[in-house]
């Protein structure tokens, strides 16, 4: 088995609906992730202990989301010198801005790269572009992926094109 690059740690179980996007793009990128639960606040010990052996079992990046006072993606960086990306989770009443506010505002020396409320996709894609800097076929794989998201665009460019506004929205490709 491959060890994991990228970790990729929630606070609830709630939160995997989300999460798993981040490790659908980073698999699709050929790179291999782990996926834990580990709450800053009902288990801070373990979550201690992940972050601190994060880099000696082999990870080099770090994905932590989180909701409402959003604490475990700063708890990760303080305790580990691996780059960490953020994901502020929609919940509660503030609706993620609260999470967003939590997670983007780090004192200085403990930064956190952070992306878009539920921005799990693009926390995998911006752990690749991290991890690219060391693997020149993660870096190719990231290009192929954007030739591939610039093809689907062309397509559906040219599709509204042929069936104009109407006859696009009426097709399966406009309800996607």
């Amino acid at each position: 088995m491959v060890k994991p690059l990228v970790g990729i740690v929630m606070g609830s179980d709630s939160d995997l609906k989300i999460m798993k996007e981040a490790a659908k793009i980073l698999a699709e990128l050929g790179i291999t992730s782990e996926v834990v639960i580990s709450s800053a606040h009902r288990v801070p010990e373990q979550t201690a202990q992940y972050a601190r052996t994060a880099e000696e079992r082999g990870l080099e990046a770090v994905i932590a989301g989180a909701g409402m006072a959003a604490h475990l993606p700063g708890v990760i960086a303080a305790m580990t010198p691996l780059p960490v990306i953020g994901i502020p989770i929609q919940s509660g009443a503030l609706s993620g801005v609260d999470a967003l506010y939590a997670i983007v505002q780090m004192p200085p020396g403990i930064p956190v790269a952070t992306v878009a409320v539920n921005g799990a996709k693009n926390a995998g894609i911006l752990a690749a572009q991290i991890l690219s800097v060391k693997y020149p076929e993660i870096r190719e794989n990231i290009r192929e992926y954007k030739v591939r998201m610039e093809k689907e665009v062309e397509a559906k460019a040219a599709k509204l094109a042929e069936l104009g506004i109407e006859g696009y929205l009426e097709s399966n490709e406009g309800r996607k």
